[in-house]
């Protein structure tokens, strides 16, 4: 019922106005007749009930100007009270009404200088109100009260809207800070698998080029043979920039077309590759494997393929160890290049690079820890510890997070000076 009743008030505004009016006018009028009835002095009926009607009609404009509509109903009551009318509530519900408007739809201080000039001009028309019982409260500090409460509850309404209205603009910035963080966080996903398929196929590519120039004379049917090898090193590059690049394009993530993101499963493909390149891989595990999730999956093939990518752009030594620890709450990878040795070293590349930071990245996302240095015995060590459960490292993550963004600039200024090891 009650549904119906709004639904046909938000149809018909000027119906409901109307009748809001009219019985606002009737409640002024039955306070017209008591006050006439309990007075000794009984007042002249229709200029009280003329002032009443006068100031209902004023209400008309009460939300477009609700000081002049004041005005128009505090004189109509004070007028009242010259008359001799007893100030009661149901006499004044023009003037509370107007006093109500006003406080919600003008400010603070306003709001107040009106309340209290209604006050003093309740009072002032009381002291000319016949001795009711001979109570100065039911004359003066009675009408007073009433058009303080008014513009109290007004005041308070219109707090609690301006609240809402703050609470409502906190909630929308806090949602495009939330999206724009996210944004920011894909981007810096999106830059770090495309520097890391871009960066490992195009290094093998050099290091396979390389080789096979070093070889042509003393060996040419090697140096052939690496080169033959040249198109799967370039073909994965290009197919991984295609998935990569062709996900930015779509809408929609339809999984059936999506191939599946390279994992620990993989590592046999990425030593092979590296092989091709002139690089010798150990690959030793300890502990009993545990299924990864996806995220983790890829998280350790990553930061292995960087590592392996590093130690082949930079490494003076053209062999490396790969440990894969496994306990049961972490995964611990360890990539190890040993001191120089009497080998081929592929060509040197000017500046520094992300690799670095691209792993501390990875490991920090998922509320792990990883560190890389040189070894005292010479060459250079990345460790990098994932946890095989994530909700229980959560905190962890997030307190990496800062320090990863603390160093970051660091370990970027640093990749130079670690040409001789694994870092970029």
């Amino acid at each position: 019922m009650s549904t119906n009743w709004q639904r046909r008030a938000a149809t018909r505004p000027q119906a409901v106005e109307a009748a809001t009016l009219v019985l606002l006018f009737a409640g002024t009028a039955f306070g017209v007749a008591v006050t006439r009835v309990i007075m000794s002095e009984t007042p002249p009926l229709w200029p009280g009930v003329a002032l009443s009607a006068i100031a209902c009609a004023a209400l008309h404009w009460r939300r477009d100007r609700p000081l002049q509509v004041l005005a128009v109903t505090l004189l109509c009551s004070m007028g009242q009270g010259l008359l001799g009318y007893l100030l009661t509530p149901g006499l004044m519900g023009p003037l509370l009404v107007s006093l109500y408007f006003t406080s919600v739809r003008t400010s603070r201080r306003t709001t107040w200088n009106s309340a209290l000039t209604a006050a003093v001009g309740m009072i002032v028309a009381g002291l000319f109100v016949p001795s009711f019982h001979n109570s100065l409260i039911l004359t003066l500090v009675n009408p007073a009260a009433w058009a303080l409460l008014s513009a109290v509850f007004g005041s308070y309404v219109r707090v609690r809207r301006e609240y809402a209205v703050a609470r409502t603009e906190h909630a929308a910035r806090e949602r495009e800070e939330e999206a724009r963080h996210r944004v920011i966080q894909e981007r810096m996903r999106i830059a770090r698998e495309l520097h890391d398929v871009v960066a490992h196929h195009l290094t093998l590519a050099d290091a396979q080029a390389g080789t096979a120039a070093h070889l042509a004379r003393t060996d040419p049917d090697k140096a052939f043979e690496i080169v033959a090898r040249l198109p799967e090193s370039t073909g994965a590059a290009l197919r991984e920039l295609k998935a990569t690049v062709g996900l930015l394009h779509q809408d929609t993530d339809p999984a059936d077309e999506l191939a599946p993101a390279p994992g620990l499963g993989h590592l046999p493909d990425l030593i092979d590759a590296c092989s091709a390149a002139g690089l010798e891989v150990t690959v030793t595990t300890g502990g009993e494997p545990h299924p990864l999730t996806p995220v983790l999956d890829l998280t350790a093939y990553r930061i292995l393929q960087e590592a392996l990518t590093n130690v082949t752009k930079h490494a003076t030594t053209r062999t490396a160890r790969v440990r894969l620890s496994y306990t049961r709450r972490r995964l611990t990878l360890t990539v190890t290049n040993d001191t120089p040795q009497d080998r081929p070293a592929p060509a040197r590349h000017s500046g520094g690079g992300f690799g670095l930071l691209s792993m501390r990245e990875r490991t920090t996302a998922v509320g792990g820890t990883f560190h890389a240095g040189r070894r005292p015995q010479g060459g250079f060590e990345v460790t990098c510890t994932l946890p095989l459960n994530s909700n229980e490292d959560s905190d962890t993550a997030g307190n990496n997070e800062n320090s990863n963004n603390e160093n970051s600039n660091n370990e970027n200024s640093n990749d130079d000076s670690h040409h001789e090891g694994l870092a970029p």
